[in-house]
């Protein structure tokens, strides 16, 4: 099944910290960029980090510093550690695995939510 399925988030405390994993399926991993967007409530989607085939990262400047994207290729799973997490953190977090570059589709997972609340 061609798909992508994140897990990890929660509820955390301001200044803790929380690993996202997204695992892709069905897909030639190499072939698409994976990403990580978010989307608090009343608000639009943002970008938060992107990772390319070749590693090659990029993050919104309000993460920047405090949050890592990284990939595993043999596991097909993306990863986004987050750290020194605040408030305006909270979201709904979505992997996203772009494939358009090389004539593949655009996946997006269900979401998994993360709150900073103490």
């Amino acid at each position: 099944q061609v798909q992508v399925v994140e897990s990890g988030g929660g509820l955390v405390q301001p200044g803790g910290s929380l690993r996202l994993s997204c695992a892709a399926s069905g897909i030639i991993f190499n072939l698409y960029a994976m990403g990580w967007y978010r989307q608090a409530r009343g608000k639009q989607r943002e970008l938060v980090a992107t990772i390319t085939s070749s590693d090659s990262t990029n993050y919104v400047d309000s993460v920047k510093g405090r949050f890592t994207i990284s990939r595993d290729v043999a596991k097909k799973t993306v990863y986004l550690q987050m750290n020194n997490l605040k408030p305006e953190d909270t979201a709904v977090y979505f992997c996203n695995a772009d494939g358009r570059r090389y004539g593949r589709n655009d996946l997006w997972g269900q979401g998994t939510q993360v709150t900073v609340s103490s």
